[in-house]
């Protein structure tokens, strides 16, 4: 227990060593900028592509299998070194408001790709919809997803907990981040992020928090401190967020979503209390203090809770999942746009 409280004050709780290699095939480019937070983690791939069985697994410095959703610290440590240098000092309102963010979905693609957070070690997979794996419309004029789509490790939407400000439960996740920065990220990607607001999205009946944050190295995050700076350097986005969010369920024939506040997208105060509040919530599940129902809590590195396991375990669990595909699943809703008007 006293490990395991060590671990959550901190938002570390252990120490890395050397940078070692993170990168998946399609993210290998030279000259991409720095990627300071993802030399901390590795991702390995198994399965094929857009098929149901593909995962995408994390390691850490020591080569260990880790679970992106417990094991990758909630909050970063700006006292620690990156890449063998040491960081300078920020200034305390951002170093308090520097998270580590799990991207799934790159901008501009469509396939659903989310933490498996029914599975052992939370792997990255492709959502499955109708037997297929999912691909998220394009409506017009957008293609795929517009930000970098993700998640904060280390919190969870409660699902039997309803949020004292929309009067609805979680939705049983990690909270989502929509990274607004200028970069085109990779699936399996930590970086670190700033916090500039927060939307509550009602996804039937449920309270389905997006952050809006900026990556920490993008060559414009010094400009962002809050949410107006979003309406005052990139006008318009916020705006199509709210008809992204709005529509893009309609075309599987789902209602259009809602939202709490009328839409009002919240500050960064806001939204770090919201932050505090979902990493509670993780706390509570990581020690059975709440029901978790089949949420998967399996870990390396919270050496307090009931759900830790030893590296050797977490390796058996990794290399017991299959790792071959019949066929390559292929689906063209990625190519077609779809024109939703009044």
């Amino acid at each position: 227990m006293r490990a395991l409280l060590s671990l959550l004050r901190t938002g570390s709780g252990w120490r890395v060593g050397a940078p070692a290699a993170a990168r998946l095939p399609q993210a290998t480019s030279a000259g991409s900028g720095p990627r300071r937070a993802m030399a901390l983690y590795r991702t390995e791939e198994r399965g094929q592509l857009h098929s149901q069985d593909y995962r995408i697994f994390f390691k850490n410095v020591a080569g260990h299998y880790i679970s992106p959703f417990h094991d990758i610290p909630l909050k970063v440590d700006s006292k620690k070194e990156e890449n063998g240098i040491p960081t300078k000092k920020a200034r305390n309102d951002e170093s308090e408001n520097l998270f580590n963010m799990v991207v799934e979905i790159p901008r501009w693609t469509n396939a659903k790709m989310e933490i498996a957070t029914q599975e052992p070690l939370n792997p990255i997979k492709q959502d499955v919809k109708d037997g297929k794996p999912r691909f998220t419309p394009n409506i017009f004029p957008y293609k795929g997803f517009i930000w970098n789509y993700g998640a904060l490790p280390q919190t969870w939407e409660d699902p039997h907990q309803k949020d004292k400000s929309t009067n609805c439960c979680g939705d049983n996740d990690p909270i989502d981040v929509c990274e607004i920065g200028s970069k085109v990220l990779s699936p399996g990607e930590v970086i670190h992020v700033k916090i500039l607001g927060i939307l509550a999205l009602i996804d039937e009946g449920e309270t389905d928090w997006k952050l809006i944050a900026i990556n920490a190295n993008d060559p414009e995050a010094s400009k962002f401190h809050d949410i107006d700076d979003v309406r005052k350097f990139k006008p318009g986005y916020l705006e199509a967020t709210i008809n992204w969010l709005t529509y893009y369920k309609v075309p599987e024939g789902k209602p259009e979503n809602k939202f709490a506040f009328n839409g009002e997208f919240k500050n960064k105060a806001f939204a770090l209390e919201v932050i505090k509040s979902t990493h509670e919530c993780w706390k509570a599940m990581l020690m059975k203090k709440c029901d978790r129902g089949a949420i998967n809590c399996t870990n390396v590195q919270v050496c307090g809770s009931p759900f830790h396991c030893t590296p050797e375990k977490a390796r058996s669990l990794v290399e017991s999942v299959l790792t071959s595909s019949s066929n390559k699943e292929s689906n063209i809703d990625d190519q077609v746009w779809h024109f939703l008007g009044k």
